[in-house]
């Protein structure tokens, strides 16, 4: 299931297809031999992306995608997740340390990819995050 080189999967904006992306995940893991514990932040951030993505940047539309892309380069694992969505804001984002933020349920998606991946950039106004994790 892993896309070729260049090539990204089309999912539906549909929660329940995050069973595809761990999927991708796994099988990405299994063939670059990733460490159990090292697949954890990579299952945690890129299902965080893939979360987002559908939650905000698509608003939960079902007929709007969500692309994903997969690509070995520069001793990286880079994940690559796109919306069809307006974009966002992502350099001023709250803080979800700051004490204001604790109980609040939402927006620690981002600080958690960062957290996460040894690299993440935003691109097209925040539609597309690439997450990259040394291999």
């Amino acid at each position: 299931m892993i896309p070729a080189r260049g090539e990204k999967l089309k999912i539906g904006s549909n929660p329940e297809n995050l069973r595809l992306v761990e999927r991708l995940i796994e099988d990405v893991c299994q063939v670059y031999n990733v460490q159990e514990d090292y697949y954890g932040n990579i299952l945690i951030a890129v299902t965080e992306a893939f979360n987002n993505a559908v939650q905000h940047g698509n608003e939960g539309n079902p007929n709007k995608n969500v692309m994903i892309g997969f690509e070995n380069r520069d001793q990286l694992l880079m994940f690559s997740v796109a919306d069809e969505g307006k974009g966002f804001d992502y350099q001023n984002l709250p803080d979800p340390t700051d004490p204001a933020n604790i109980e609040k349920v939402s927006g620690r998606g981002v600080f958690l990819m960062k957290n996460l991946a040894d690299k993440v950039e935003f691109h097209q106004n925040g539609k597309e995050v690439l997450l990259g994790f040394k291999s």
